[in-house]
């Protein structure tokens, strides 16, 4: 029943979709190989045969070598000239009225183009006979004529006569192209401009002429019309074997436009979910420019999901595509309510020079939480959607005024955490910046500029109205929109100055002003009645506007320290280290002292014999941007950055002699913090983190991590009928014990990408740009782009590609001083060309701890020329299953396919 349905929808496809695409000219030449040239008469092979016999005919006329562009007119007054030229030779017979061309040979009459390696215009008939010629060295036939006439598409053929009089012509082995489908083989004859008679002629979507073709439908009989189809006998046909699949006739609308039309579904069965009807539908082609789609998946049980799906484009302006989807499962009892999921897709970009200065851009993608597992990622078993956490949308708006130091950006964000099936919404914010100025500086100052026209000033404005963890189902309700929204603004002011000291030194200055505006603040208080142990926190929203201003301080100096290592044997030169120390004072007040006003103080009204508790907070703890921290502080910041890299000879194959340079360790970076005015605890935790690439840059490693410079007590204490351990820190170094800080926490990662083309280390500058481009080392305009074509990054598959693996190593080491905790992940992913027809892809990955194999995919691609096989994997887990499917490459009928696959629906 598949290869029935499959035959019919090809046909189907053939005589719809080919004739009803408009017409379009300026398309690349067609890659055609040998096959068998029928010529119209016994005289031309003969002609073919003598190719390299110089004519003597009397009254002729015989040019030589490269002939230049001639006219030619017709003695029956034609209303055109014939105009060609030949690179090879040219014969004029003027008694029989006929002219050769050979070698690159081109005539043009009105509308009429014709390219071929020999060409023959008989003056008396009318007509134009041109065929290729077989090569004297090798005996192939080659070089296949090319013809052209007013806006159609250039068509290939073996052989043709055309009669330029009446329009009519008959070709022979024609090889076309429309919108991806092929004609090829046969022969077809133009009867006038309107109609064109077919016989045996083969449709596929291979790009290759009879008999290359793999796959197809052969028309023994039919005659194309302005509007419409007329199709005698056909069947279909296998690697050059016919098939018992044919239909008697057919009757078809050709229109000249995009059509609209039903989309045929696919059969089968479900053990959980029941027999369905899959991808059944309808295709509105709303114009040129924008189409939509509407499809549907229907289940005998209950489930039913529902899609409907937009493309638009204008040209020079922007393009994009939205999708809407509405997902009902249904399973367990008969009585068992359905699961209700929804989830929207929309993206769009804009032409970077449709509205110079104003940029827009959206990537939404919203919906339920259990909607990916559910439709089991519309139907892709996409790993990456059906284990991913977390999804977000974002709608940017941008906008820049020419001769102007400010810039405005918007947008719209949207984050959801699947697993807690929580929401975050921004509904807005904006962002409003100043470029930094010299306000003291002149635009015509002469000469070095003085210490004080070295100041800089900015200014940036922000404003948010956002909600945070607010549950699915509490999203769209009234009281979220009245209550939930936190908004405020925020402003900042930077000054700073940056001054050379003594030839080494940076000196830097800086004063940061920072303003917040709220509509609304907390209030804090307890419970009446509550008792130790027991008191019952209660939180207030107060309406009304307040302001939060603090400010900052900060003077320091920075330098760069240099040492050289040299050697003088072997091929390593020299070891170089630069260390950049940056110490600063910095300075902020204690903005939780009563007089600014940020901070409360509620005490519980515990009675006796119960002692009472106080709790000191700020009203501004839950805004969207904070508040003025507490504490007052007054220290030094320190830090120091490490690189160090190594200078090599230069390879001998590189013939400019110039030396290497290979980092060792880039941004080994220590900081930490000394408060001069706190009571104890002055020395803050020590933060590292450093990066490096080995292996001509081929493994990159990443770390960093916080050490702890005091001492830490294990005590105990008892919480709920039970002993509880923990850590206290007491104000004596770890080293005054002899002892290394200690490592609080520690994370690693390590990632290496190589293919085929990147164990070749380029020499050049030119062969670094030569990047193989895969799905792996795709950038994010270039995923943005794929997900326009498809949303299923597998369906890419580059066989130019023998092989390609990536690998990833990530640890995290945490200790909390009474316990510690590790994880260690490895993942995996490539592909391999088997053959250079098959391609194996595969993704996994395993937790090393807990010696577990993450969810694991395979898939092996077979190249069909202009068909596709595939079949994907996941042997193991909760998703496991299964899916052979044999498709058509052109995009114009990916929805023709035989599928075989088992949906992890049926693994219970």
């Amino acid at each position: 029943m598949k290869f029935i349905s499959l035959f019919f929808l090809l046909l189907f496809a053939f005589l719809v979709h080919v004739h009803s695409a408009p017409r379009r000219a300026n398309v690349s030449h067609i890659s055609l190989r040998d096959t068998i040239i029928q010529l119209d008469t016994l005289k031309n092979k003969n002609l073919l045969r003598n190719r390299n016999r110089k004519p003597q005919v009397k009254n002729e006329v015989t040019i030589k070598g490269t002939k230049a562009d001639t006219t030619k007119k017709s003695k029956s007054a034609l209303a055109s000239e014939i105009k060609y030229t030949a690179k090879d030779s040219t014969h004029a017979d003027n008694v029989n009225q006929t002219l050769q061309l050979w070698g690159s040979a081109r005539v043009t009459y009105e509308d009429f183009e014709l390219d071929a390696d020999y060409i023959r215009v008989d003056y008396k008939k009318n007509t134009i006979f041109a065929s290729g010629l077989p090569d004297p060295r090798t005996k192939r036939y080659s070089v296949r004529p090319l013809f052209k006439q007013g806006s159609d598409k250039p068509l290939a053929a073996d052989s043709l006569l055309f009669n330029y009089k009446t329009k009519k012509g008959l070709i022979f082995n024609a090889a076309s192209e429309q919108d991806g489908n092929f004609l090829s083989g046969g022969t077809a004859k133009r009867l006038n401009d309107e109609e064109v008679a077919y016989k045996n002629v083969l449709f596929s979507t291979c790009d290759l002429p009879y008999p290359d073709t793999h796959f197809g439908i052969v028309i023994t009989k039919g005659i194309a019309e302005k509007h419409h189809i007329i199709s005698g006998p056909a069947y279909l046909e296998i690697e050059g074997v016919p098939l018992p699949l044919f239909i008697p006739f057919g009757f078809f609308p050709k229109p000249d436009s995009k059509s609209s039309g039903f989309i045929l579904p696919t059969f089968g069965e479900d053990q959980q979910l029941g027999f369905y009807l899959k991808g059944f539908g309808y295709y509105f082609a709303v114009s040129d420019y924008m189409d939509v789609t509407t499809l549907g998946n229907y289940y005998t049980k209950g489930s039913y999901t529902v899609d409907v799906s937009s493309r638009y484009l204008k040209k020079y302006k922007y393009q994009g595509n939205i999708s809407l989807s509405y997902a009902s499962t249904k399973v367990g009892l008969e009585t068992d309510p359905p699961s209700k999921d929804f989830h929207i897709n929309w993206s769009h970009s804009q032409d970077a020079n449709a509205h110079p200065g104003t940029t827009f851009s959206a990537s939404v993608n919203a919906g339920t939480s259990s909607y990916y597992q559910n439709t089991r990622a519309n139907g892709d078993y996409n790993i990456q959607a059906l284990t991913q956490n977390n999804i977000g949308s974002s709608i940017a708006f941008g906008k820049t005024w020419p001769g102007s130091p400010f810039n405005f950006t918007a947008n719209l964000a949207h984050r959801q955490d699947l697993t807690k099936q929580t929401v975050d919404l921004t509904l807005p914010s904006f962002s409003l910046n100043m470029a930094t100025l010299s306000p003291f500086d002149s635009k015509d100052r002469i000469g070095e500029q003085k210490w004080y026209q070295r100041i800089t000033v900015g200014y940036s404005l922000q404003g948010t109205n956002s909600v945070s963890q607010i549950p699915e189902a509490q999203l769209f309700t009234a009281n979220t929109f009245k209550k939930k929204f936190q908004n405020g603004f925020n402003q900042q002011i930077p000054v700073s100055l940056s001054l050379n000291i003594l030839k080494y030194f940076q000196f830097n200055s800086s004063f940061n002003y920072n303003e917040r505006d709220y509509f609304q603040t907390i209030r804090k208080h307890y419970e009446r009645g509550s008792v130790l142990g027991d008191n019952t926190l209660v939180v207030d929203t107060v309406q009304g506007f307040r302001r939060a201003g603090d400010y900052s301080i900060s003077s320091g100096f920075s330098t760069k320290l240099y040492s050289t290592v040299l050697f003088k044997k072997g091929n390593l030169k020299a070891i170089r280290q630069v260390i950049t120390p940056n110490v600063s004072f910095q300075y902020r007040p204690n903005f939780a002292d009563p007089k600014y006003g940020y901070y409360n103080t509620i005490v519980s009204n515990a009675t006796i014999p119960y002692p009472y508790t106080t709790q000191t907070y700020s009203i501004f703890e839950q805004s969207v941007y904070g508040g003025p921290g507490g504490g007052k502080s007054a220290g030094l910041a320190i830090s120091l950055d490490n690189n160090i890299e190594a200078k090599m000879a230069a390879k001998s194959s590189d013939t400019s002699g110039t030396e290497r340079k290979i980092p060792i360790l880039q941004g080994l970076s220590f900081s930490t913090f000394y408060n001069l005015i706190a009571d104890s605890l002055k020395l803050s935790p020590i933060s590292f983190s450093g990066r490096t690439a080995l292996f001509n840059q081929k493994l990159g490693i990443s770390f960093s991590g916080t050490l702890n410079p005091y001492v830490n007590q294990v005590r105990d204490s008892v919480s709920g009928n039970q002993l509880v351990r923990y850590a206290h820190v007491i104000d004596r170094y770890t080293w005054q014990d002899g002892h290394f800080p200690t490592l609080t926490n520690f994370s690693l990662s390590m990632d290496v990408s190589l293919n085929s083309a990147s164990l070749h280390s380029p020499t050049n500058k030119a062969a670094e740009a030569q990047q193989v481009n895969t799905i792996n080392n795709m950038n994010k305009n270039q995923a943005q782009k794929l997900a326009l074509i498809n949303p299923d990054p597998n369906a890419y598959v580059d066989f130019n590609i023998p092989w390609n693996v990536n690998l990833s190593f990530n640890f995290f080491y945490s200790n909390t001083g009474v316990a510690t905790t590790t994880t260690s992940t490895l993942n995996l992913n490539g592909d391999i060309n088997i053959t250079p027809k098959w391609k194996l892809v595969y993704t996994s990955g395993f937790d090393v701890k807990q010696a577990k194999v993450s969810t694991t995919s395979l898939s092996i691609y077979r190249d069909l020329h202009c068909w596709d096989l595939s079949f994907q994997w996941i042997p193991f887990g909760y998703y496991k299953f299964y899916s052979v499917d044999l498709k058509v490459k052109a995009s114009v009928l990916q929805d023709l396919k035989l599928s075989k696959r088992k949906d992890y629906n049926n693994n219970y």
